[in-house]
């Protein structure tokens, strides 16, 4: 099944961890989502409790 698009289209990339605080992906990410495999784009989507926790602890410094 395809991935959709977890973008919300408010883009605020937090400067430590490099990540979306709405859509949990990197710059990069967002910018080639379109031409990534399904594959890619479903272990982007599935790393997201990882990337909250990392987001958390970055901005709580």
């Amino acid at each position: 099944m395809a991935a959709k698009s977890p973008c919300t289209g408010v883009c605020e990339f937090e400067g430590r961890t490099g990540y979306c605080g709405e859509c949990l992906r990197t710059l990069d990410e967002a910018r080639s989502w379109k031409k990534m495999t399904d594959h890619k784009r479903h272990q982007i989507i599935n790393d997201k409790p990882r990337r909250i926790q990392k987001l958390a602890k970055a901005t709580s410094t």
